[in-house]
């Protein structure tokens, strides 16, 4: 089945990195800092399948040469973040239907960064990875790092939206960060399903939780790249191992609790209106009740005529006398004894609204 992933993070000085080396490691170059003067060389990465800049298509007939070089692009992004702490750059990282053929992939990530380089103004530095030899084969994904600010001719302008802050975004009448994330997945995933459907595969995508889905179950735990090579390498890793031990305690703590509610849940009506009674009561309950309605019916429908001798057969009128003596209005015959009924006792207890 089709694996859905997209993480947004953020590249911060105040963490210790650098614009400059996220973008050497995703593209697989080398590439000198000219800020801190060190230089990041990941040019003997081969899991690197594509990788490319990717500008708003208004500025297609502009000179972006110095955005287009990805070192000039990136000490243009040191040079412009004066704080120690300040975020340099984002990237959202997606996963890439490993069920697409190889091309398709690519295509897919292209088009996805080319969207959001022109919805916020920004360079959009794609790289696309496949599986690492010792790794999961189904692996394939994209990396799209992004500048914090907008790019024109002239270089980096004003933050971008993804970068306002709560205020400004309520003063410009854009919706919160929450609903910008949520947008953004949202699109990820209808453009994988469309590129699915298009190739014909049947697996499909969902952006939303599992709780959103309707699935009532623990989702995954997640292994942290650096504990899962300690693993990969047939090391203990404590991180790990701790990940798994919480997510099984949640499955469990999700299945007692489910048995919890089933047995606190309410017995059905029946039972639980007389939850001392036994089956006799019942049964009497409901012979009661349907004495009751015959009770209320006209006799000459509720009671079949009572046997008569000769002597009464004789001064009786004829059937069809009979007949319009039971058309003319005449007061209902009094109900007979109960006890001495022949009718069968009703096996279940009448509906409610039959009742009288």
């Amino acid at each position: 089945m089709a694996i859905y992933r997209l993480q947004i993070s953020s590249i911060a000085r105040g963490d210790g990195h650098s614009s400059v080396g996220a973008a050497a490691y995703r593209a697989g170059e080398r590439l000198r800092d000219d800020r801190t003067n060190e230089v990041h060389n990941h040019s003997r990465r081969k899991d690197v399948r594509h990788s490319e800049i990717m500008l708003p298509s208004e500025l297609a007939g502009e000179n972006m040469d110095w955005a287009r070089n990805r070192a000039s692009l990136w000490n243009s992004v040191e040079n412009a973040e004066a704080r120690k702490n300040a975020r340099v750059a984002r990237e959202i990282q997606v996963n890439l239907p490993h069920e697409l053929p190889q091309e398709r992939r690519v295509e897919l990530a292209r088009t996805f960064s080319q969207e959001v380089a022109d919805h916020y103004k920004i360079a959009v530095d794609l790289a696309v990875h496949e599986p690492r030899p010792s790794g999961d084969p189904r692996n394939h994904h994209a990396h799209l790092l992004m500048t914090t600010r907008e790019v024109s001719p002239e270089g980096l302008g004003a933050k971008a939206g993804l970068e306002l802050s709560a205020h400004e975004r309520a003063r410009l009448g854009l919706p919160n960060g929450s609903h910008e994330y949520t947008a953004i997945r949202e699109r990820w995933a209808t453009m994988t399903n469309e590129a699915l459907e298009e190739a014909s595969i049947e697996a499909r995508v969902d952006h939303r939780s599992l709780a959103e889905q309707g699935i009532d179950r623990e989702p995954k735990p997640h292994i942290p790249f650096a504990a899962y090579k300690i693993e990969r390498a047939g090391k203990y890793s404590d991180v790990a191992e701790s990940i798994r031990a919480d997510y099984n305690a949640r499955v469990q703590a999700r299945v007692e609790q489910q048995a919890q509610r089933e047995t606190d849940a309410p017995a059905p009506q029946s039972a639980q209106d007389s939850p001392s009674k036994s089956l006799e009561d019942i049964r009497r309950e409901a012979r009661e009740n349907w004495l009751k309605m015959r009770a209320q019916q006209p006799a000459a429908s509720a009671e079949p005529p009572a046997p008569v001798d000769d002597r009464q057969r004789a001064t009786q009128p004829a059937p069809a006398d009979n007949r319009r003596l039971q058309r003319t209005a005449q007061p209902a015959a009094a109900p007979r004894d109960t006890t001495a009924s022949t009718t069968p006792t009703p096996t279940r207890t009448p509906d409610n609204d039959h009742q009288p």
